[in-house]
């Protein structure tokens, strides 16, 4: 697993390693014909990379440290503009379009705080699934139970930032969550991961999927990375994060939606999370959210992604549409028959349904579920049927969907025992919590690690 940030920056304090070391460590790791760079990144940039973090270290032995990131390695994922390439967005029908004129202001961010950007990682296709499978370039295998069966899925979209972070690719990385992109590929994979409330990231030159729901968030190590990874996304200086107290802490574990289907891996390791909770002095009311029960059928004609992504895609699929990963064009194609009444039932319920929520969770710290509800399935199964692979997608969609058409901010931590399957907790909040629900969240994670 990777160092922490904080301890990577200590390091290069104290003179114990040099950011040309750890940038030739990860581009090795990327490299190593037995591991999955390959499949991980779209565009590795090692020259760009060995040259940023030359002129790291030179600032740092001038005494100059831009961020805690300076001189860390870090990837970011394949929708990111960046100047003078085409974002492809883990497609191959965008090859030969026009390049990016700039980077996108996020990936302008990590560099100016010192951060050695080593590449673009792979993604589902247009990040339109949960899965992470991709057929044009390859599907990064999890770590756990990795060439077994051939392998098991690393979780999308953000499929390629997650396995750069496990296998020493990067230290961190970015990715986009729309309906679970960065905290589903973090579950899977026993990572944190951050979705912060939506506005918080911009999303300038950032290919989109939903103007409505997307947001940008890490993947990284630990609570407190992905708290200075955000703050760095988000342009603040960051300030350490204090641990909220657990006792009287007030959770509310919905019933719910977000346990269906749960698999015994999932409930085994949730209600072990619940108990130790209740144990440290925290306050969990287990109790239906019947808002949750209408969420589906708000969404039934597609939603939001599936209006936005065609309005989007029409013209590219008019002229390609073969060159499509064909299980990520059928879903597009529902937006195509969606009516402007059916985007504007969707538009018109959303804001009576987030203020249902909001209501509900006044007595509330946060709300704790299953990240999702299943350990992460084997890629061959899915690649086999069709059923199959859409049946797991709208499974592990699911639970952090809920939060997106929030508009909350969530972090996913893993909750799994040492040598099992990851399995994620997720503790979310209404949108505008976020320093708070991490500062939540790390009070959370030392009591799991202990």
């Amino acid at each position: 697993m990777p160092s922490a940030l904080s301890q990577l920056a200590a390091d290069l304090d104290a003179g114990r390693i040099t950011s040309l070391q750890l940038t030739e460590q990860a581009l090795a790791r990327i490299a190593d014909p037995a591991g999955e760079g390959a499949r991980v990144f779209t565009s590795v940039y090692a020259d760009q990379a060995r040259a940023a973090a030359r002129a790291s270290d030179t600032l740092r032995a001038a005494g100059l440290r831009r961020s805690p990131l300076e001189g860390v390695p870090v990837s970011v994922k394949d929708l990111f503009d960046v100047a003078g390439e085409t974002t492809l967005a883990g497609s191959v029908v965008l090859r030969g379009k026009p390049v990016a004129s700039a980077h996108a202001e996020v990936v302008q961010k990590l560099i100016k705080a010192g951060a050695i950007i080593i590449g673009k990682t792979n993604m589902t296709e247009f990040a339109y699934s949960g899965l992470g499978i991709n057929p044009h370039y390859g599907t990064p295998q999890n770590q756990w139970e990795r060439g077994v069966e051939g392998g098991r899925i690393p979780g999308g979209s953000s499929s390629g930032a997650a396995i750069s972070v496990t296998d020493g690719m990067a230290f961190a990385a970015v990715g986009s969550d729309t309906g679970g992109s960065v905290r589903i590929p973090s579950a899977l994979n026993g990572l944190t991961g951050f979705k912060p409330t939506a506005a918080r990231v911009s999303m300038e030159g950032v290919l989109p999927l939903s103007a409505y729901l997307d947001s940008i968030g890490p993947l990284a190590a630990s609570v407190e990375c992905c708290a200075i990874m955000d703050a760095v996304l988000a342009g603040e200086t960051y300030r350490p994060l204090p641990a909220h107290p657990l006792r009287g802490l007030r959770l509310l574990a919905p019933t719910n939606v977000v346990l269906d289907g749960m698999d015994e891996s999932v409930a085994k390791a949730y209600r072990a999370a619940l108990s130790r909770l209740t144990q440290a002095g925290a306050v969990v009311a287990e109790e239906e959210v019947p808002a949750f029960n209408s969420l589906a059928a708000i969404n039934s004609k597609g939603g939001f992604t599936a209006a936005e992504a065609y309005a989007w895609h029409r013209a590219l699929i008019a002229e390609n549409a073969a060159g499509y990963d064909q299980r990520v064009v059928s879903r597009i194609l529902r937006g195509k028959d969606m009516s402007a009444a059916d985007l504007l039932d969707v538009l018109h319920a959303r804001s009576p349904w987030i203020a249902q929520v909001e209501a509900q969770l006044a007595g509330y710290d946060a709300l704790v579920m299953p990240t999702v509800p299943i350990i992460a399935p084997r890629i061959a199964e899915l690649l086999a049927s069709d059923d199959a692979y859409y049946g797991a997608n709208g499974k592990i969609l699911r639970n952090p969907t809920l939060i997106n058409f929030l508009d909350g901010c969530a972090v996913s931590l893993p909750c799994h025992a040492e040598g099992s399957a990851p399995v994620g907790l997720s503790l979310a909040a209404p949108g505008g919590q976020d320093r708070r629900l991490l500062s939540i969240a790390l009070a959370v994670e030392g009591l799991l690690a202990s």
